[in-house]
């Protein structure tokens, strides 16, 4: 995903930090995260309306260019695609815009059938719209970082290279209802990508007449559970029941808002005046919500982490990069400043993101940062090939939020402490922040990152040389071949063997820092029944009631 998801980045709710995770959110006391199927035509009396904060403005809510969390949650409920998981993750038929499908003996063609459904505007849905938003994305003009979700099809990453023609793209409508889809190699994950929003459709009328249409409510349509019909920037997102949704009898909700408070404390005050339907604790108070049963804490795949430019010096040298992870106490972190019971990371691919695999991929490979004792002889090590009698100060940069900024804090005191060296703190706006990283204008950066399908690709593709969420500059030919080596099988153990040697390069070259394995903290009131949770950190409102 999504950056809390990069973007990531980024938008999690993790405790305290939501802090958007690159590739965020969700809600509370109540721990009922399953799905209830509703009675056709059964609507509770009273209007129901779900309160949520996004905490910053969203930066896209086009598939195309969408990248992070919290556009991303927002997204997942104005658009669908050909597939929309079930609250255990999984892909079922007919969940989504596809009502059947077919795949080839050697998994190399699918055919989707899709189900009568219309835009918000009236229009049908068809399969030329998601073949002209897939091959958009695709589209070197488009300059959409995650354009490398699409690579799976046939020439796909030729056509976003400019090496081939959108007519040559393994994604082609054979009518208004079949979707004839051929990749370049066996993806034992590709169902479960159709669910995530770089695969939604557009509407190819509306995208043509106007290159701004995702833009604001008035000219946003939309195929999802929802509308938008209100966007006040930096302020307020509306989202309400769309009558066009094929499946609205089974959605309770007449209306979504989303405030943006990246204030922890306003947000808590809010949640208790009963002003927030769900929300995210402060920091300083998560461990003891958790203990009262105020606030839950579920694990979920991704990774707090912070990333080097490899391009700036001092981080040019691969030692500097390791003394400095190294030099993090990551239980001490944990413990006594994020208090949300977030797993120590010594690796990149966290534990759970291998299902299919039959082994734990983290378990499998091991650990590789080194422990604080061993970071001042790292940092020397470093500082000697590099030719420096003294360490020059250095900037670490994070997006505005107290989570975030606690941690920071934190970290700085171990760096100076086990490192004796001085770093500078300097934060921006969620999406200001998100261009920083982008045009590489930083020296270490925070960044977060959760799942976008359950398999270790979704994290260990990030850092292919020029990859679109890789805003570290990076670059390795071997990692680069290995990743080429996992997307071109379907053979488990060959990708197995391919990620194991390509996370011990990345862990030995260290072009980020993983701090720590997310967990979703959350608070929910009790009447708020039906959210689904997911374990890639993405929330489903679209069968919740409030009783």
């Amino acid at each position: 995903m999504k950056k809390t998801s990069k973007w990531l980045v980024l938008m999690i709710a993790i405790i305290m930090v939501a802090s958007v995770v690159l590739a965020g959110c969700g809600g509370g006391t109540s721990t009922d995260g399953e799905k209830k199927d509703q009675t056709a035509g059964e609507q509770p009396a009273k209007e129901q309306v779900l309160r949520l904060n996004a905490k910053t403005e969203p930066p896209s809510l086009d598939p195309a260019t969408t990248t992070d969390s919290t556009s991303g949650d927002i997204l997942r409920e104005l658009m669908e695609g050909l597939v929309r998981l079930d609250e255990n993750s999984q892909v079922k038929q007919g969940s989504g815009m596809a009502e059947s499908w077919e795949i080839s003996e050697d998994g190399l063609k699918y055919t989707f059938h899709l189900k009568d459904a219309k835009w918000s505007n009236g229009d049908p849905v068809t399969a030329h719209d998601f073949e002209f938003a897939w091959k958009r994305v695709l589209n070197p003009e488009t300059a959409s970082d995650y354009a490398y979700q699409l690579y799976y099809l046939k020439n796909g990453e030729a056509y976003n290279a400019g090496k081939a023609k959108a007519e040559d793209v393994g994604v082609k409508a054979l009518d208004d209802k079949t979707l004839e889809v051929t990749l370049e190699a066996p993806t034992p994950f590709f169902l479960q990508l159709t669910a995530f929003y770089t695969l939604f459709p557009v509407n190819q009328k509306v995208v043509e007449a106007n290159k701004d249409w995702a833009a604001e409510a008035a000219t946003y349509v939309s195929n999802g559970p929802f509308k938008l019909t209100k966007w006040e920037h930096d302020s307020e997102v509306v989202i309400e029941k769309n009558e066009n949704y094929w499946n609205k009898d089974k959605v309770n909700l007449s209306k979504i808002s989303w405030v943006m408070i990246n204030d922890d404390n306003t947000e808590y005050q809010l949640f208790q005046n009963n002003e927030l339907d769900i929300a995210q604790p402060p920091t300083e108070l998560t461990k003891e919500l958790i203990d009262k049963g105020e606030a839950t804490s579920k694990p979920i795949l991704g990774n707090y982490m912070f990333v080097f430019n490899v391009e700036k010096e001092p981080f040019t040298n691969k030692y500097v990069r390791q003394a400095f992870a190294a030099a993090i106490d990551r239980e001490s972190l944990i413990n006594n400043v994020t208090q949300g019971g977030q797993i120590p990371a010594y690796a990149f691919v966290p534990p759970g993101a291998s299902p299919d695999m039959g082994v734990d991929f983290r378990e499998k490979n091991g650990d590789f940062v080194k422990k604080p004792a061993e970071a001042k002889a790292l940092l020397e090590k470093g500082m000697q090939e590099l030719g420096l009698k003294t360490f020059p100060k250095v900037t670490l940069s994070y997006n505005t939020n107290d989570g975030n900024k606690k941690i920071a804090e934190a970290v700085q005191a171990m760096w100076k402490q086990n490192l004796g060296v001085d770093v500078e703190l300097t934060n921006q706006e969620w999406k200001v922040y998100l261009k920083t990283l982008s045009a590489g204008d930083y020296q270490i950066g925070r960044y977060g990152w959760l799942a976008d399908y359950m398999d270790p690709m979704t994290f260990m593709d990030m850092w292919v040389t020029d990859g679109g969420n890789n805003d570290t500059n990076w670059s390795n030919a071997r990692y680069d071949e290995l990743i080429k080596q996992a997307k071109s099988t379907g053979d488990q153990q060959v990708r197995l063997a391919a990620f194991q040697e390509a996370e011990q390069i990345l862990m030995d070259e260290m072009p980020i820092i993983p701090v720590y394995f997310y967990t979703r903290v959350f608070m929910q009131h009790d009447n708020v029944k039906n959210v689904v949770r997911h374990a890639d950190g993405s929330s489903d409102f679209t069968w919740v009631t409030i009783e």
